[in-house]
């Protein structure tokens, strides 16, 4: 039997080699990441430390729609996943798997986080779509209905409806599933 050997050295050696990014936040500002986390988005720990989340995000629109997303299930159960389309220092866009477990799930989830962020970029190209058809294809890919895409991103279901046809045909796709494949391997494609 292994007997598993822990200490504030080993510990520290875990966070500053992982092979993924870790950050701790509080009210969505980053208080404290790993070296794979700035280089991920091409910033220093230090310049990260202190800022908004919102300046690794494409869009501010996009920062705050995650939010009202992500809130619901961090309550709930505490933790929370999805793959999203991030922004690096010079604003190439890339796709990331995120995964997070919230300190503070009782009060605000948000108050206190941790998250830990895996670049998909090598296996998921970021295809050029506006900031609107981003949030739309990421709610198809999580199975969503044009219902439950309209109220969270409160528009229309039939302008859900129509940003749906409007991407089908610019990919040439007979259906979701086939538009989400052709966007390179996207979640559910």
């Amino acid at each position: 039997m292994a007997i598993a050997i822990t200490s504030p050295e080993f510990d520290q050696l875990a966070y500053l080699h992982a092979p993924i990014g870790i950050v701790l936040t509080e009210n969505r500002v980053i208080r404290t990441c790993n070296p794979a986390f700035g280089e991920m988005f091409g910033f220093s720990c230090e310049a990260l430390v202190g800022k908004s989340f919102a300046i690794l995000y494409p869009s501010f629109e996009e920062f705050v729609q995650i939010r009202d997303v992500g809130v619901k299930p961090l309550r709930e159960t505490g933790r929370y996943s999805d793959e999203r389309v991030m922004a690096r220092a010079d604003g190439r866009l890339f796709w990331c798997r995120v995964r997070g477990n919230s300190l503070t799930r009782q009060g605000d989830p948000l108050a206190r986080a941790v998250w830990s962020f895996a670049d998909l970029s090598y296996e998921r190209p970021v295809p050029k779509l506006t900031t609107r058809e981003r949030q739309i294809v990421m709610h198809l890919a999580e199975g969503r209905t044009s219902k439950e895409i309209a109220r969270l991103l409160t528009i229309s279901p039939r302008t859900v409806e129509a940003y749906r046809a409007k991407l089908l045909k610019k990919f040439q796709a007979g259906n979701v599933a086939e538009l989400l494949s052709h966007l390179g391997g996207m979640p559910g494609g």
